[in-house]
């Protein structure tokens, strides 16, 4: 039996996220975070101090294609959990509990990550991360023209 290459399409985007985000969400599940936690947590934990709560919220937005009002639920999920804390008027910044379960679930789907890469030539690497780069960026561009 012989089988071919599929070629990149729609389909094998979808299985390889879905993959890789149920490798994820199985690591979160033993810590009781979500997926859009986790992405909001990283965008705290990466900041270089406290950030602006709307500017979170616009990059969830931008991210996983959300409604702000979704994002700004889960901003407040996790100031609730004490994962986040509000800072001035409108910014938040991630708590010392935020940013060790950040690390914690880091540290944990690293040596998953390293499984799934290992093996893959670093310039199929590097062609596969230039062409999702491009249909991510003509992607937005399309949702942008859809939703004017």
């Amino acid at each position: 039996m012989t089988t071919t290459t599929p070629v990149l399409n729609p389909r094998v985007i979808a299985l390889a996220h879905y993959a890789a985000r149920a490798l994820l969400e199985h690591v979160l599940a033993r810590h009781g975070a979500t997926f859009q936690q986790s992405v909001t947590l990283r965008l705290a934990a990466v900041a270089e101090g406290p950030v602006e709560r709307d500017r979170i919220v616009e990059d969830l937005v931008g991210a996983l294609k959300i409604d702000a009002t979704e994002a700004h639920s889960v901003v407040g999920e996790l100031i609730s959990a004490g994962l986040l804390a509000p800072h001035e008027p409108s910014r938040v910044r991630i708590t010392d509990t935020g940013r060790a379960l950040f690390e914690t679930t880091s540290a944990e789907t690293a040596p998953i990550t390293a499984r799934v890469y290992a093996g893959i030539p670093a310039e199929d690497l590097a062609v596969a991360g230039r062409v999702l780069s491009l249909i991510t960026e003509r992607a937005d561009e399309e949702l942008a023209a859809l939703n004017k």
